[in-house]
């Protein structure tokens, strides 16, 4: 397939004003959200969780695609359409993660790499015949005391690298996901070193791995100080540093960059992208968003597993898509988190 038909996914799924869904929790991370709300976790109420955000109102104003979960493209609507075609038909592109999640890399302490290359090329095959569009794969880099190790980055980088591959071979849009953790006390001088380094050996692995780059998003974390860091830098001295870090590291052919939340705070991943957009230099990429919790945290506040309260939760699903949005154009402002349809 020719490189054009990725680039038109690509260039809906970064389209002015609009972002993805990141709703690809796996039944077990979905599980533990449910369990501090106290909703039960069952096939039947993730289902129901789902369909509640795929079937607000209006929201396809702000959401370009959204990523599935392997139970979640398999699943309908209450009214029997499948939710791949449920979101399709409102212009939301449906994609689907295909990694299997970390594992111990083996010899190193406190590494992951991600699993799901076996199998991988027959399961896009599938997902494709599904709806699936686009896929996402995620590796996980983690900094501490003498973390990263080079062959932990490295063998993330090249699963990244061999996952694209088989999508752009299968004509699915890859969505390229090396996450660094904001877990720990590091700085975010060293963030960006971590962060550098990492996208570096990504890049080289895709090329490697003859990845076409203007056939494939970026998903990266922000440069930030650890959570537990003493410092924490404020937001123009974060989109500065996540700027330079991507100009350092990421090819211009690139068609986009889909930032991920990263356990930050719904205002904090909002001001942060809005910082990046709201400045007179325009990038080589459109810088867009593609989050999970920082999405949707409200809404499942908000909805509890109650049907009675499906409308409360898409309000607030809504506002946050709203305001996500306004920050992807660089127009947001506090004033819209409590502003009104």
């Amino acid at each position: 397939m020719s490189i054009s038909h990725f680039e038109a996914t690509a260039q809906v799924l970064v389209s002015p004003s609009k972002g993805i869904l990141a709703a690809d929790e796996s039944t077990r991370t979905l599980g533990r959200r449910f369990a501090a709300l106290d909703i039960e976790s069952t096939a039947e109420t993730r289902r129901s969780y789902r369909e509640m955000l795929f079937t607000t109102p209006g929201v396809a104003e702000f959401i370009s695609g959204t990523i599935l979960f392997d139970e979640t493209i398999r699943q309908s609507a209450s009214d029997g359409t499948p939710f791949p075609q449920l979101l399709a038909r409102q212009g939301i592109i449906p994609g689907i993660k295909v990694d299997r999640g970390t594992t111990a890399l083996a010899g190193a302490v406190g590494e992951e790499v991600t699993e799901g290359l076996d199998g991988l090329r027959d399961r896009l095959i599938e997902y494709t015949a599904l709806g699936a569009k686009f896929a996402k794969w995620r590796a996980v880099i983690r900094i501490g005391a003498g973390l990263p190790t080079a062959r932990c980055v490295e063998a993330n980088a090249h699963a990244l690298a061999r996952y694209a591959s088989l999508c752009q071979e299968q004509s699915l849009l890859p969505i390229v996901e090396p996450e660094v953790l904001m877990n720990g006390d590091h700085t975010i001088e060293r963030c960006f070193e971590v962060t550098e380094f990492t996208l570096h050996a990504v890049f080289a692995a895709l090329r490697a791995q003859s990845v076409v780059p203007e056939a494939m998003l970026l998903k990266p974390s922000m440069v930030l100080a650890g959570s537990e860091c003493p410092r924490q830098a404020d937001v123009t001295e974060v989109a500065e540093a996540t700027l330079q870090c991507l100009r350092r590291s990421v090819p211009a052919a690139v068609p986009g960059i889909v930032f991920l939340s990263g356990g930050q705070s719904d205002q904090a991943a909002t001001l942060h992208l809005n910082a990046m957009n709201a400045g007179t230099r325009r990038e080589p990429w459109p810088l867009s968003f593609s989050y999970g919790r920082a999405l949707q945290s409200a809404a499942m506040a908000a909805w509890k597993g109650n049907p009675a309260d499906v409308s409360a939760a898409q309000s607030a699903f809504y506002n946050r898509a709203r305001c996500t949005s306004a920050a992807r154009d660089g127009r947001y402002a506090p004033a819209l988190d409590h502003a009104t349809r």
